[in-house]
């Protein structure tokens, strides 16, 4: 059933950092439209009992052991790597994580709140390939690196930036996290993610992020946002982990947010899977409590299924829709904020299976009240493909999205009474009224993408579709990008340390 309000329920405790009540000038989106809660409490309680029992009995392994160390001093039973949880202990720690906090950007006007009834749009990370009309697919390049951040600065309709928003594989691998991160932070001005594959990318990120922000500014607000990826089934390695301690350590955003295709790593079945991907994300961001109490976290939920005649992951599926939406209730439960599903695609190119999958995917993140939409542009091919024409007409869906989750405007003027009554007679039309000519550029969103001319005249002008339409869009987005302001020795001081840092650099420590 749709809920009568979009409101979240708050908690009564104070917001870490100085910007908790800053208005932001950047468009981000609030959720002013009933988000769909699809189990009844009876459910919910079920559903966070198994949850619990996972933990307690079937426990989740920490391959660290610095890892280990805090659950130890914490009083949970460790046995070799797994740890079992107290479903109080659970729920008693959980309640240290904020329910709202601000992710700071490098310009504080761009910065984006999450939690609550906000909402921020993110594009898709950690694609090795791209693709585009030009050239077909192929390895992602530094080039595309900064055309894709270019596009991600100039539009309104993505509110931060990620990282690998695809691969660049032509900088080596050992100091790649550097150079990558040094584009991220001389190129954008949103709020951006730092490296996070390991401890040693994530503490190269916090450094540089302090050589950016300052070591005080580091500690008073949340500027780098990592993702903690389980490696389902009820397993975080030593690679996560370390990145985990190292940003919670420093007061940094974690994204827990478990990998499961239902069937591989998960059970077949929307409840066991919804279950055990509970059991996993809370893990995570009970660590995250032990380092440092408050700590910024998000719950996630990256959750498909698998084809079990070819093993490869199906995007869209109505099954992953319904599981969504269970998280996403647990999720407020714990009054942690949610991180869902972005514009998924297993089709290679932009056609009609990648147009529909896309779809099906991202709209249910709309309905179950999502704060965080990772991959919300840009994604092609399970995540293997960062498409440049997919990344444009993205924005513009997501451009419709967001005028969907502003609501109903009531300002008295949007009746048109006087229209309607006096003005229009039986019979006639609002063409020219005084109503319309006031409202005719700002009533309705206009797809730049989409085509709504008649036939004769789509054909007269060439008889474009959808794909070429948006490779025209990707050359005016990236003329149109204007690299922000910062200041002055920043780019300086960033290129020292990470010449410093790459004779220092063991591939090993990587990628190993």
């Amino acid at each position: 059933m749709a809920t009568s309000s979009p409101k979240r329920r708050r908690r009564n405790r104070p917001e870490r950092g100085p910007n908790s009540d800053k208005i932001q000038k950047i468009l981000q989106p609030t959720m002013n439209v009933p988000y769909y809660e699809l189990l009844n409490e009876e459910q919910l309680e079920l559903v966070h009992d198994k949850s619990m029992q996972i933990l307690e009995e079937g426990g989740i392994a920490f391959i660290y052991e610095p890892a280990l160390k805090y659950f130890r001093e914490a009083g949970c039973k460790v046995e070799g790597d797994v740890v079992y949880f107290d479903r109080e202990f659970v729920m008693e720690t959980l309640e240290k994580a904020p329910s709202r906090f601000t992710w700071t950007a490098r310009d504080p006007e761009k910065s984006v709140q999450i939690g609550e009834n906000y909402v921020c749009f993110a594009p898709v990370v950690g694609p090795p390939f791209v693709r585009d009309l030009d050239g077909g697919r192929r390895d992602g390049t530094r080039e595309d690196l900064q055309n894709f951040i270019k596009m991600t600065q100039a539009t309104p309709y993505l509110h931060c930036s990620t990282q690998e928003i695809v691969v660049p594989a032509d900088i080596p691998i050992a100091h790649r996290h550097l150079e990558l991160f040094y584009d991220h932070l001389t190129m954008g001005d949103k709020p951006t993610m730092g490296v996070y594959h390991t401890g040693l990318t994530g503490e190269d990120s916090v450094n540089m992020a302090k050589i950016a922000f300052g070591e005080q500014a580091m500690r008073d607000n949340h500027y780098l946002h990592g993702i903690v990826n389980v490696s389902s089934p009820r397993r975080l390695d030593d690679r996560m982990l370390s990145m985990l301690i190292a940003y919670a350590e420093n007061n940094q955003i974690i994204d827990c947010t478990p990998f499961i295709l239902s069937g591989a790593m998960g059970p077949v079945s929307i409840l066991g899977t919804v279950a055990q991907l509970n059991a996993e994300a809370l893990s995570g961001i009970l660590l995250a409590q032990l380092v440092n109490p408050g700590n910024p976290c998000i719950y996630g939920s990256f959750q498909a299924v698998v084809d079990l005649q070819s093993g490869a992951p199906v995007m869209g599926a109505p099954e992953s829709q319904l599981a969504l939406y269970m998280n996403a209730q647990l999720a407020r439960k714990y009054k942690i904020p949610f991180r869902a599903a972005g514009s998924y695609a297993s089709s290679k190119i932009i056609d009609a299976q990648g147009a529909y999958e896309a779809a099906l995917s991202m709209y249910p993140s709309l309905q179950c009240g999502a704060n965080f939409v990772l991959h919300a542009a840009g994604w092609l091919e399970s995540g293997l493909v960062a498409g440049y024409e997919k990344f444009v007409l993205d924005l513009d869906v997501l451009g419709q999205y967001q005028t969907f989750l502003k609501g109903i405007n009531w300002d008295e003027d949007q009746w048109a009474m006087e229209e309607i009554i006096n003005e229009v007679e039986p019979g006639g039309h609002h063409l020219g009224t005084a109503h319309t000519m006031r409202h005719m550029k700002t009533a309705f969103y206009r797809s730049e993408m989409f085509d709504y001319e008649a036939a004769e005249n789509w054909e007269i002008a060439g008889s474009e579709d959808s794909r070429t339409r948006a490779a025209r869009k990707v050359k005016q987005l990236i003329r149109s990008y204007e690299r922000p302001a910062m200041r002055n020795g920043l780019e300086e001081e960033l290129r020292e340390y990470i010449e410093k840092r790459k004779p220092e650099l063991d591939p090993s420590k990587i990628v190993g």
